[in-house]
């Protein structure tokens, strides 16, 4: 899928990067700046009827305050987000300037971790 936002192999990599950790679990794959949004990937069994200008709102502001609420505690630094919901999870991977969120299936905190570790590595290396 060809990408406004992104370049195409940067595109590639991380939703080639979520298929490989998740495989059939993935369900959608969303790249987001303060500004944008682009979904790069969405299973064939789902409908496009999310709201998804209302999630990235939500998640950027969601990462800010998440952020500042604790920042510099003995918790340490910020990682990522995991939401669970009655039909599956979303997985935020965000940074200063751009994130990532995934929705899925059922998942281990393992499976969270790999995915989330890898999407940040794409993030950081690609764009």
């Amino acid at each position: 899928m060809a990408s406004q936002l992104l370049a195409d192999e940067a595109t590639d990599n991380i939703v080639r990067t979520s298929r490989t950790a998740l495989g059939d679990s993935l369900r959608s794959v969303t790249y987001f700046t303060r500004d944008d949004y682009e979904q790069l990937y969405l299973r064939d069994d789902l409908e496009r009827d999310a709201d998804l200008t209302s999630f990235i709102g939500h998640e950027w502001r969601g990462f800010k305050t998440a952020q500042a609420a604790y920042e510099g505690t003995e918790l340490g630094d910020y990682n990522y987000t995991i939401r669970v919901f009655d039909n599956g999870f979303l997985l935020r991977v965000t940074d200063e300037r751009e994130g990532v969120f995934v929705t899925t299936d059922s998942l281990t905190m393992g499976d969270f971790n790999t995915v989330a570790q890898a999407v940040q590595s794409v993030l950081r290396d690609d764009l």
